[in-house]
C-alpha cells in the first residue's frame, strides 16, 4: 500500500483550534469523495474547522453512517512530519484519525471500483473530537438517529479489537462564595469557601466505585486571596466516568447534593457543566450488527472496551447500532511518537470492503 495520499493530509496541522488546517484537511477529503459521487454537505463554523457530512445516492434499503473527525491535539509547529519504515508509519493522525479516515475512503474506492456506484453510505467528519466534540455532538446525533448502524474509524485495538462500549464522562464546576476576613484579626467573621471545597472534595472521592468502573476526579481546585485571609470563594472542576446509565444518574444525583448541602456556614455552592458523552454500552441491536459483520468476514472479531470517549458515544446514545475502532492499529496517540501499523491497514481495508458491499444498495 502506498501511503503519499494518506502522508499529503497527515503533514498539515489540523490543530482543533487551527481552522485554516482542519478546512483545510477537509477540502482535501471532500475532493476525494466527490471523486467518488458523494455530495458534500457542509456545516460551516467561525471558530473551528467546518463539519462535512458526505452524502451519497439514497434508495431503498438499510442506510449506514461512517464517523470520524478531522482534528488532532497538536498545536501548530510542534508536531508536522511524516515518515515511514518496513511496518509502521509515524506522524500526527497517523492512527488518531487521520489513518481511520483514509481506512473508510479507501474502502469506498474499492466498491465504487467493483460496483460503480455508492447508495446509502455516508460519511461524517467533524472537527472538534479532540476538545470535546462540544459543538458537533449535537449534529453527530441529529443526524446518527437517520441511520440503520454506524462504524466509527478511530483506531483499532492492538490484535484488531474493535471497540463495543466506552465510558461515559462529565465534567462539572462548583462555584463556593464565602465571606473574606482578615486571619488573625478578624477570624472567626470569615466563612471559609477553601474549607468546604476541601470538604467537598472528599464527599466527591469517595463516590468512586471501581469495581462499577465509576470513577470521580475532581481534578483541579483553586481559591482564596492569600495566607492572611479567609477565602471568600473556591472553586473545583469535576470529572466522572461511568460504565452504565445507573452510575451515572447515581454520581449526578450525589454530585448534585453534594453541591447543596452546608460544609461551612455562611459559604453558598453553585453547580454547572453536565455529561460531556454520554456511555457506549453493548447492545443487542449492536451484538446483531457485529454477529452480522463476523458472518460476513468468516471469522469472529475480538472486542474490547474502552476508558477513553470517542464520538461513538454520542452516535450509539441516540439508539443507533454503533461499533468503533475500525482504523488501523497505533499506539502514541497523542505523543510525538503516535504511529500505526502498516498491516492493520490493510487488514482494515479489506474488512470495512466487505461490510460496505452488504449495505451498498444500487
Amino acid at each position: 500500500m502506498d501511503f503519499k495520499e494518506l502522508a499529503s493530509v497527515i503533514v498539515i496541522n489540523s490543530h482543533t483550534r487551527n481552522k485554516p488546517g482542519v478546512d483545510q484537511v477537509g477540502q482535501i477529503f471532500s475532493e476525494w469523495m466527490e471523486a467518488l459521487g458523494f455530495q458534500t454537505q457542509r456545516h460551516e463554523r467561525k471558530e473551528i474547522g467546518d463539519h462535512l457530512h458526505f452524502r451519497s445516492k439514497q434508495t431503498e434499503g438499510r442506510k449506514l453512517l461512517l464517523l470520524g473527525h478531522l482534528d488532532t491535539v497538536f498545536p501548530i509547529n510542534t508536531f508536522t512530519d511524516f515518515h515511514e519504515d518496513q511496518d509502521w508509519i509515524y506522524g500526527p493522525g497517523a492512527c488518531d484519525m487521520k489513518g481511520g479516515n483514509h481506512v473508510a475512503l479507501t474502502a469506498l474506492r474499492q466498491i465504487h471500483r467493483q460496483q460503480g456506484q455508492i447508495s446509502n453510505i455516508d460519511m461524517l467528519l467533524v472537527s472538534d473530537e479532540e476538545t470535546g466534540s462540544d459543538d458537533s455532538k449535537y449534529l453527530t446525533a441529529e443526524l446518527a438517529q437517520d441511520y440503520d448502524a454506524c462504524l466509527v474509524f478511530e483506531a483499532a485495538g492492538e490484535n484488531n479489537e474493535v471497540v463495543i462500549a466506552r465510558k461515559g464522562v462529565a465534567t462539572l464546576f462548583i462555584e463556593l462564595e464565602g465571606k473574606a476576613a482578615h486571619a488573625g484579626n478578624k477570624y472567626t467573621e470569615g466563612c471559609n469557601a477553601n474549607l468546604a471545597a476541601a470538604k467537598m472534595v472528599i464527599a466527591l472521592t469517595e463516590l468512586t466505585d471501581l469495581e462499577a468502573g465509576t470513577t470521580v476526579n475532581a481534578g483541579k481546585m483553586s481559591g482564596g486571596i492569600g495566607a492572611n485571609t479567609i477565602s471568600p470563594k473556591a472553586s473545583l472542576t469535576i470529572e466522572f466516568r461511568f460504565t452504565c446509565a445507573s452510575e451515572r444518574d447515581r454520581i449526578m444525583q450525589a454530585i448534585k447534593a453534594i453541591a447543596q448541602e452546608c460544609w461551612v456556614e455562611g459559604v453558598t455552592a453553585s453547580l454547572s457543566g453536565g455529561i460531556q458523552r454520554d456511555v457506549m454500552e453493548s447492545t443487542e441491536s449492536q451484538k446483531a450488527l457485529l454477529n452480522e459483520i463476523e458472518g460476513l468476514l468468516g471469522y469472529a472479531l475480538p472486542t474490547e472496551k474502552r476508558g477513553g470517549v470517542s464520538d461513538a458515544n454520542t452516535a450509539s446514545a441516540t439508539g443507533t447500532p454503533t461499533l468503533d475502532g475500525f482504523g488501523p492499529f497505533g499506539d502514541g496517540d497523542h505523543t510525538r511518537h503516535e504511529r500505526a501499523s502498516k498491516a492493520s491497514f490493510e487488514q482494515r481495508i479489506q474488512e470495512v470492503s466487505l461490510i460496505l458491499r452488504q449495505f451498498n444498495t444500487i
